[in-house]
């Protein structure tokens, strides 16, 4: 590791792009101590610390924390991936957009440029959701008259987060990794040295003994190496090319593989489906239809941490899995590619039957895929709390007596990251890495995973 570091400093190119990453990051942190004009974001920051179980704890983990305070950054990254949900919907359904993905790259930098569209109209309405949401719930808090308020919260939230958006694509264009991803990292990582200050505080009072803190540690190192592990995994289809003459030259006649992911989508599943599930209940409390008594007691049950939000999260992790998979990897095109340059599945025919039997495969390992990111994001509320299942109207309270006291009350155990938040990190950190590496290989230099790396390669 220490000497990755020293070649990655050795190089400079790739010198100027770390330290590009780095610098623009620390840009955002920077942001996330302005507050927006006008707003005592002592009190919201009070508040949305009792909020930290809810949708509202959710929505403000993406953020990075600058919702609860109300910086010029409150509205995070979450219009950005909003709008990108619904382009990449809209390419499947309108056969517009359908044809510009296949334009290759004039198509994608317009679909891109759509994207920053719909970020910045999404922005928009959501930051005069939250604007009339401060004032209806905290006029205390609001030192402007209120139309003045409503304008200066609109326009700093909007220019933040298509300030961030633009950070985002420098890192992806000039630095190193993908930058969206990067930014919601950062927001997240800053949370860790808190979680390890509370540890502490726990040992100190009591409430944690030693063996408890030992334990914590081992079970965050376990599932942090079944995600590392998964994410790494694949399954290697056998392809052979045939020889052929061109010119005076022989071509093919080797024997490769083609890689598929057990987990193809990575962690955007998980975020679009947070993301689609936060939705409702920020738009009632923005709204005040929350108040609304059979409406309230509708969107209680998609609470954060309540069974039918569980159940419903699930689902769209699966769905989105499958949904993100078919977006990125085309069977269809993988067999039409491999057919045009001689290669082809031993005991497959090539063509409509090759790209069949890849479809099939890809649907099973992606299944596998999608329970194995529903088990780690729900992992979390098992450890802490337990599943609520008593809460479902009906079943509820007989369920809840036939079922064993450690799966409905939880094990109690502090797990400070949530599932959703531990993938994104491991998940960005893994594909950081692994571009870094990619960077000192192209230059004949070591990386980070050269053992496993390398045998890769040859496989």
């Amino acid at each position: 590791m220490i000497e990755s570091l020293k070649n990655i400093y050795a190089i400079p190119d790739l010198r100027r792009r770390v330290f590009y990453t780095f610098g623009l990051l620390a840009v955002y942190r920077v942001g996330a101590h302005i507050p927006t004009p006008g707003v005592d974001s002592v009190a919201l920051e009070k508040f949305f610390r009792a909020q930290a179980g809810n949708m509202l704890g959710l929505v403000d983990l993406f953020s990075g924390g600058n919702l609860s305070r109300l910086t010029i950054f409150a509205l995070g990254i979450l219009p950005y991936i909003s709008a990108s949900i619904i382009l990449q919907l809209l390419t499947v359904i309108w056969p517009y957009l359908e044809k510009l993905s296949k334009e290759g790259e004039i198509g994608r930098n317009k679909i891109t440029q759509y994207t920053r569209y719909g970020t910045v109209f999404l922005s928009l309405i959501q930051s005069a959701g939250i604007a009339v949401w401060i004032r209806k719930q905290f006029p205390e808090a609001v030192s402007y008259a209120p139309w003045k308020f409503q304008i200066m919260t609109i326009m700093t939230l909007t220019t933040g987060t298509a300030f961030i958006m633009w950070l985002g694509e420098q890192i992806t264009e000039r630095g190193i990794g993908n930058g969206i991803s990067l930014i919601i990292y950062a927001g997240i990582v800053v949370g860790l040295p808190r979680a390890v200050v509370n540890t502490f505080q726990d040992y100190k009072t009591g409430s944690l003994g030693i063996l408890s803190i030992l334990l914590l540690v081992a079970l965050m190192v376990g599932v942090v190496a079944v995600v590392v592990f998964v994410e790494r995994a694949q399954r290697r289809i056998p392809v052979q090319y045939a020889r052929r003459v061109v010119g005076r030259r022989m071509y093919g006649g080797v024997a490769t593989h083609l890689p598929l992911r057990v987990n193809t989508g990575g962690v955007i599943p998980v975020i679009f489906a947070s993301s689609i599930l936060s939705i409702p209940g920020m738009f009632a409390q923005a709204t005040g239809l929350s108040q609304v008594s059979w409406l309230g007691s509708a969107l209680h049950q998609i609470d954060y941490n309540m069974p039918l939000y569980n159940l419903l999260y699930l689902v769209g992790i699966v769905f989105f899995c499958y949904f993100y998979t078919s977006i990125i990897f085309n069977p269809v095109d993988t067999a039409d590619n491999l057919k045009k340059y001689g290669g082809f599945i031993p005991g497959i025919r090539p063509g409509r039957k090759t790209a069949e039997y890849i479809d099939r495969i890809l649907s099973r390992i992606t299944f596998g895929g999608a329970i194995y990111l529903g088990l780690v994001a729900l992992l979390p509320v098992f450890l802490i709390s337990g599943f609520n299942v008593g809460a479902l109207p009906g079943i509820g309270p007989a369920l809840q007596r036939s079922l064993p006291e450690f799966v409905t009350s939880g094990l109690g155990v502090k797990f400070y990251f949530g599932g959703t938040s531990l993938l994104i990190v491991v998940g960005v950190a893994m594909d950081t890495v692994q571009q870094v590496e990619s960077q000192l290989i192209m230059r004949h230099y070591d990386g980070f995973l050269k053992g496993s790396r390398v045998r890769g390669r040859r496989g």
